[in-house]
Parts: C-alpha cells; structure tokens; sequence
C-alpha cells in the first residue's frame, strides 16, 4: 500500500462549511494528500458572519497536534485562524518541536465579516510565528496589517511584501483578490518577485483566502516550488470559485471539489455525445437534413465558459452515401458555430446545455411547428458587421432568445448573402437534440416523400 503524504491544518472551525478547517480538508483531500487538523477555535458562522467564536484551550491545540505528529510524518502544515496570542504561541512552539514547515494564512476577518484575530496578536504572528515559517500569504487588507503601510496597487503590495519578510519569513505571497486579482510573491532569500497574474472570475469567495493557502501548502508538500505551488493553487481556487453554489443569505463559499465533478461531468458529457452521434448515424432518415456546410452536435459543461467547455465531434456530420457519417472524434473545444450557439443559450437557460444544427427549409420547418417544438428566428442581415466565424451562433441565438422571451427548441435563420440558412434545435442534452432530430427527419422523410 503507498504511503500518503500528510498535511496538517490548524486552524479553526467555521460551522457553514465554507472556510477554515472545513475548506482546508475538502481542498487537501481533492488534491490527493491525507489532511489532518488541530482545530484552534470553534466558530458559529455562516454565510453572513460570524455569530461567536470560542477558542480552545492552548493545550487542546497542542493535544491535538501532538496526537497526529507522534504517528505521522507531518512535514508540512498551514495554519489559519489563530486568534490570541497564546495559541500563536503554542503554535510556533509545535512548528519548532516537530520542524514542520509552515504555511500562514493569517486570517483576521471572515469573508462574510467578523474579526477572527485580536488587535494584540499581529505582534506575536509576526515576533513569533512568522520568522519560522516558509511561506504567509496575506490578502491587501492583512498585508496592510501586517506591514503597516495601505496598499492601492501592485508596487504597494510589492513594498509591503519586502517589510513583512523581514520578519524573517522565507517568502511573502500578497493575493490580489481585493486589488486587481494579481498575485504578489517575494521570495526573500533570492530577493525575486513573480506577478502571477489573473482576472476576476464570478461566484463565491467565502472560504478562498483558506483554500488557496491549502492548495499552496499541498504543492510544497508534493515538492512544487514557491512559484509553481502558487500557481497551481491560485488555478485551483478559480476553478472553485467559478464551481461555487449558492447554500445561504450571504457570501457563497467556494467549492474546493468541483475540480472533481468537473471531471466527473466532463466524462458524462463526452459520452452522452457519442451516444447521440450514435442515434444520427444510426437514424434511416437524419442524411435529408444535414446541410450543406454539415451539421454538429454539441454539449457544454454545467457552468461552461467558453467554447473549451463545449464537447461536439471533431470534424461534422456529413452525407456519405445517403447516410449520416461523423468526421473525426468526439472531443471538448472543436466547435465554433453549434458551441456558441449552446453557450448563448446557457446564458439565459443554464439547463439548456445541447444542441445541432439541420438543414433549413420551410419543409422541415412546417415539420417543427407540427411536431408542437417552440420556435424562434433572428435576421443573418442584422448581424453586426464585426461577426467573425461562428459569431452567428452565438449574437443570432441571443437575439432570438431575447425576441421570443425565452429559450425556444428551435431557432432558425434564412440565411443572406454566402450565408447557408439553418435550423437549430436546442435541448438539455445531446441525447435529448439526437432523438428530435431523429424525429423531425422521420416526419419529413414520410410527409414529403423524401
């Protein structure tokens, strides 16, 4: 059996489950290392604040530490919220006892409001833990704290960085989620900054300053350097934040594990496809509305944010002998048009996650409105003059959207000018747009003759 690698978190605990021990756990967990704790304080806290905090007893902190160090082999740990200056104190004194390698988020104030550290504890965090540890990563407002200048840019943060790595921590990390979403790391010893640049993302933030610390602490731990580890992490607590679910009133946490749904859904998604492109390639009549330029079947990821998200086959769905044949494999990020056009429909319907295009003719629409399918349309002439390839997937689906007032099972254009007109049918899978598909060739094969 191989042997886990083992990170500690000490920190405390936050009874909404969006951050501290809570968040540290689910992050190390989903990055493959075993996570323990030693649990500083016990918070009532949910996603609008802090209700109370009671802090436990400095040698509770250390029974705890004690318990997993002595069976073991904790090489690395991060600590959170550590709220006086006795279990700062007990702390640093654990650090030095075991030579654990320490990462410090030093938590003062909860994402959703509520001070988590005492004014008279900054001076011990900087006196006594900081100068044995490896890595602190504050946000703007702590390293404001903790350097004691403001910061309103990234030559501030850089300055502030190089004050509070003369406490004698070994590096200093300044997260730019209150500042322009870039990332600031000194590394003392080499006397080096990286910018790890980055752009605002939507969702939950309660509980990101606490995963990326973890995230960063099982990079170190699995052998990344300052910079990599940071990298990774601040990917790592993106793809959180954009996996976020909303669970209360107030500030969302994030999802330390929709990095692994996503994976999971992005199996179910590439396999829902090919089993719709094995309902075409099967269908007896499919080939009699393929059009000329070929059609394509797609379907995004829950939450998808551009066309990477959205699986479809490689190539298109052509006409071979009268039957409708794939070119290529099913992968993510090959479509341009039927993407977009399921990207622009998930704006409005995030359920509507699927969709392919057919051949258009007032045949087969005459086929759709009989069939009950709801219908819209857009004008290729109104398309905006800087349309590029695909563009019509994405403005004419929006248009017809916002015309129609809601998402319909059909949109359709008449083309213009070196335009092919086209149909397109949506839905809540590939599965789900095939069997219509399917059903709409049928019903035209038999009504006109085809």
């Amino acid at each position: 059996m191989a042997k886990a690698t083992v990170v500690m978190t000490i920190a405390g605990s936050d009874s909404g489950g969006g951050a501290g021990i809570e968040a540290d756990i689910k992050t190390i967990a989903a990055l493959g290392l075993h996570g323990t704790c030693a649990i500083t304080s016990v918070t009532s806290q949910n996603t609008t604040g802090v209700l109370s905090a009671f802090d436990l007893p400095t040698e509770v902190v250390a029974s705890q530490a004690d318990a997993v160090c002595t069976d073991m082999e904790v090489r690395w740990a991060k600590s959170g919220m550590l709220a006086s200056s006795d279990i700062i104190s007990t702390v640093a004194s654990l650090v030095r006892k075991y030579s654990i390698r320490l990462v410090v988020d030093p938590v003062m104030a909860a994402e959703a409001g509520g001070s988590l550290l005492r004014k008279d504890a900054v001076r011990t965090l900087k006196e006594e833990l900081l100068p044995i540890s490896q890595v602190v990563t504050p946000n703007i407002s702590e390293a404001t704290a903790l350097s004691g200048m403001p910061i309103a840019s990234v030559e501030d943060a850089k300055q502030a960085a190089r004050i509070i790595a003369g406490t004698g921590v070994k590096a200093v990390i300044v997260t730019g989620g209150h500042l322009d979403a870039s990332d600031v790391i000194y590394e003392a010893e080499e006397d080096r900054f990286t910018i790890i640049r980055g752009e605002f993302v939507r969702g939950g933030t309660h509980g990101s300053g606490c995963t990326y610390a973890a995230a960063l602490t099982c990079g170190l731990a699995q052998g990344l350097t300052v910079v990599e580890a940071a990298r990774r992490a601040k990917e790592f607590v993106v793809g959180a934040i954009i996996g976020s679910q909303l669970v209360g009133k107030g500030a969302g946490p994030v999802n330390p594990l929709a990095g692994i749904r996503r994976d999971a859904e992005a199996c179910n998604v590439l396999e829902d496809v090919k089993q719709a492109v094995s309902i075409i390639s099967a269908s007896a009549h499919f080939a009699k509305i393929i059009p000329e330029t070929g059609s394509n079947i797609a379907m995004a990821l829950p939450q998808a944010r551009g066309t990477d998200d959205v699986a479809a086959v490689a190539g298109r769905i052509v006409k071979l002998r009268n039957s409708p044949r794939p070119v290529g494999e099913v992968g993510f990020g090959v479509s341009g048009h039927v993407a977009r056009t399921v990207l622009a429909a998930m704006e409005h319907d995030p359920r509507v996650r699927a969709a392919v295009n057919v051949r258009y003719s007032e045949e087969i629409l005459s086929v759709c409105k009989a069939m009950g399918l709801g219908i819209a349309s857009f004008e290729r002439s109104e398309e905006p003059a800087n349309a590029c390839t695909g563009y019509a997937g994405e403005w004419g689906t929006s248009d017809a959207i916002v015309r129609s007032g809601n998402v319909p099972d059909i949109i359709f254009d008449r083309g213009a000018m070196g335009k092919e007109p086209m149909i397109r049918i949506l839905g809540r899978s590939a599965i789900e747009v095939a069997r219509i598909a399917d059903s709409i060739a049928g019903y035209y094969a038999v009504k006109f003759n085809q």
